[in-house]
């Protein structure tokens, strides 16, 4: 440690760190612009130049290193002047129009000009003006000559997101950034670029001209998508969420969010949204009131119970609802005397497992670790936010290996690849397996041959300290799961790695908490939309887009004598018989348990559109009239009480004992294995699918060009 004196008070701060830093440490605010603490150091800016004694002149704090018995002041009448300096030039050429800019209100600009601008201009000369730049359907770059060349876009793309795709090119008043890799900004990440432009030259499109800053209201929510549970602020306008940010956690999110994470909000408002109950009556679809529609369903449901047994009833609810939402809808089916509930939509292997299956390690150490193998993952695009974490560990030299059917491009180096047919994932990993067992003297699990590619997988894995294998969303709906599973595990067991799941969605882990699978004799996801059930509870999913039986489960679902959809949207409306509005994440509280196991709670931060209504209590009311035990709630948390416990609910996190990827299955490297089903970057759920700027964007529209399905 070093000790330094900063504006009369000595700090002590790590050796290597800069003035900044020990300024953060101490509470003392130095004004910047360029300097971002998840990224690397620029000094382009100069406004943070404070006065170093014995230093000839003031220097930038972001960029001087720490010594020992230094002292810096940072209010001293030279640090103040030249700052002030500094806000003169940057403001030479800006254009001041604060009164329309999205950023105003929350413009570093505007707020430091105030303490340090002058109240008059000296520059008479004509200023600079920058041309206007389409990027695509996220990022407005209309206001480039807002611009003060920070460069926290191009770092951010750079070591981030993983790709320079903007740059700064000329010199001198002639300098701008632009984009230099194509005409677009396509990053799965790219939203954040906004968050940390500190002036309006990167705005928001979707959210532009929107609504001011001091306008909306802010709540914390959590991100209904994938795995991550990234944390959400929601800004709200007369009961209408108008924007998303990210709400910084560092075990999870950090300071960043996904793009689908930021932008699906527009589905929230879309003419698309169910916002009343339907009964399709005569071939024809009419609005009735909830007290018709819920008795309609329970009538049916009993009717149906009736004539051909509780057997014949299935739920497939999607593993993006919230925890209580899959607690009551499990509770539903088995009060009824079923056990045909899955939220495995997309899986094609249904092996009985004992544990909770998860992530294996903390979301936090993926930042940290030496060597990772990752199978059956399209890893930058499932999972966003989980590959910027891998990323920052390949930058301190972690060596990435990948199994997978496809070199995908993941912005970040990749050690070893081995590229083999989605049937062939199980060999290649018992290959890996082999020559991990050549290499330590034990036996294999299974027949595998030592190749070369094998061996340096192998070699990596075996190297090294913090390592993890990372079975994938295409590993996880395999129709050889269970092998990978238990090829995995014996690697782990032998290099020292954990073993954990990627998870698909949401509340992957929640559901299989509160058991929203079948438990003895039920029928999984697959059976259910084979055409077997004479009455289908479709919770917040439309299978035709989240399950591996894609069109072909409208036929199956249309044989069945009464289908009734819960959606927040207008769904399923060819197979179904009855559309009951639920509420979006938004509009109801609920809880996620992410990837790690972290139950993390949320409100919701606007009242339901129209006559929707919160899930849970749709199901709550469903299982009174149908005379059910179990039913009797007056709050959402008394709900997730009832599902995993006050003891889990006070301590936040799934308890160790209930996750395990353990497997007790014999390998088999001869089962027959179909090409896996997996959701692309923005048709995973219901709300990216009907975000409009999403389905605009690149990744959306490759999807589109190669036929798949919506």
């Amino acid at each position: 440690m070093i000790e330094i004196e900063l504006d009369g008070e000595k700090v002590q701060v790590q050796e290597g760190s800069m003035v900044m830093h020990a300024a953060d440490k101490a509470g003392t605010y130095i004004p910047h612009f360029c300097y971002h603490k998840k990224l690397s150091i620029a000094a382009n800016c100069r406004m943070c130049l404070v006065d170093v004694e014995k230093a000839p002149k003031p220097m930038p704090a972001c960029a001087t290193p720490v010594t020992n018995g230094m002292i810096v002041r940072t209010k001293s009448d030279k640090a103040i002047k030249a700052q002030q300096s500094v806000m003169e030039f940057l403001l030479i050429n800006h254009p001041l129009d604060c009164p329309i800019c999205d950023q105003g209100g929350e413009c570093q600009l505007q707020d430091l000009a105030v303490g340090y601008g002058g109240s008059a201009s000296r520059y008479e000369e004509e200023k600079r003006v920058v041309a206007v730049k389409d990027v695509g359907p996220l990022i407005s770059m209309q206001e480039m000559s807002r611009c003060i060349h920070c460069t926290r876009c191009v770092r951010f793309g750079q070591e981030v997101a993983g790709v320079m795709e903007l740059g700064m090119i000329h010199r001198g008043e002639h300098s701008e950034i632009t984009t230099i890799v194509s005409d677009t900004i396509d990053s799965e990440l790219s939203g954040n670029m906004i968050d940390i432009c500190p002036v309006g030259a990167l705005t928001s499109k979707p959210f532009r001209y929107s609504a001011r800053t001091w306008e909306l209201s802010r709540r914390k929510s959590v991100s209904p998508h994938d795995s991550t549970g990234a944390n959400l602020t929601v800004q709200v306008k007369n009961h209408k969420v108008m924007r998303v940010l990210p709400l910084e956690n560092e075990a999870v999110n950090e300071c960043w969010i996904a793009d689908r994470d930021r932008f699906s909000y527009e589905a929230l408002n879309s003419d698309e949204r169910l916002t009343q109950p339907m009964l399709k009556q005569g071939g024809q679809w009419q609005a009735v009131d909830w007290q018709t529609a819920l008795e309609y369903v329970a009538n049916g449901l009993k009717q149906i119970k009736a004539d051909h047994g509780a057997a014949s009833i299935g739920a497939l609810v999607s593993p993006h609802s919230t925890l209580e939402e899959l607690f009551l809808a499990a509770q539903l089916v088995r009060g009824l005397g079923s056990d045909n509930i899955d939220a495995r939509l997309r899986h094609a292997q249904f092996v009985p497992v004992d544990g909770v299956r998860w992530l294996g390690t903390s979301i936090a150490s993926l930042s940290n670790l030496q060597r990772v193998l990752v199978v059956g993952s399209n890893l930058r695009k499932d999972h966003p936010l989980f590959a910027q974490r891998i990323r920052q560990s390949t930058r301190k030299g972690c060596a990435v290996a990948a199994i997978n059917s496809v070199a995908y491009d993941w912005a970040m180096p990749v050690a070893h690849s081995v590229v083999t047919p989605t049937a062939q994932w199980a060999q290649a990993l018992a290959d890996v397996a082999a020559a991990v067992a050549a290499e330590k003297g034990v036996p294999a699990p299974a027949a595998g041959n030592a190749t070369d590619a094998a061996k340096a997988v192998a070699k990596s894995l075996l190297g090294g300290e913090r390592k993890a294998v990372l079975l994938g969303n295409a590993a996880a709906h395999h129709a050889n799961a269970a092998s990978l599973l238990a090829l995995a595990n014996w690697i782990g067991a032998q290099t020292g790695a954990t073993v954990g799941y990627l998870t698909e969605a949401a509340n992957t882990v929640g559901a299989q908490l509160v058991k929203a699978n079948p438990q003895n004799s039920g029928l999984n996801a697959a059976q259910m939309l084979s055409g077997s059930l004479k009455a289908a509870i479709l919770f917040n999913t439309e299978p035709q887009a989240d399950s591996a039986a894609g069109a072909a489960s409208a036929a199956a679902l249309s044989q069945a004598q009464m289908v009734v959809t819960l959606s927040p949207f207008k769904a399923n409306m060819a197979f179904s018989d009855v559309l009951l509005p639920i509420a979006p994440f938004t509009e109801t509280p609920g809880t996620f348990v992410n990837a790690e196991g972290r139950l993390q709670g949320f409100h919701a931060v606007v009242r339901p559109l129209g006559e929707t209504r919160p899930g849970w209590k749709v199901l709550r009311v469903l299982g009174n009239l149908l005379g059910l035990n179990g039913f009797e709630f007056d709050s959402s948390p008394q709900v997730l009480a009832a599902a995993v416990g006050e003891a889990v609910v006070q301590s936040g996190m799934v308890p160790a004992e209930r996750l395990s990827n353990a497997t007790a299955v014999v390998i088999d490297l001869s089962a027959a294995a179909g090409e896996p089903v997996s959701a692309s970057l923005y048709q995973l759920d219901g709300l990216v699918r009907r975000a409009p700027s999403l389905q605009m964007t690149a990744d959306a529209r490759a999807v589109i060009a190669m036929g798949v399905p919506a």
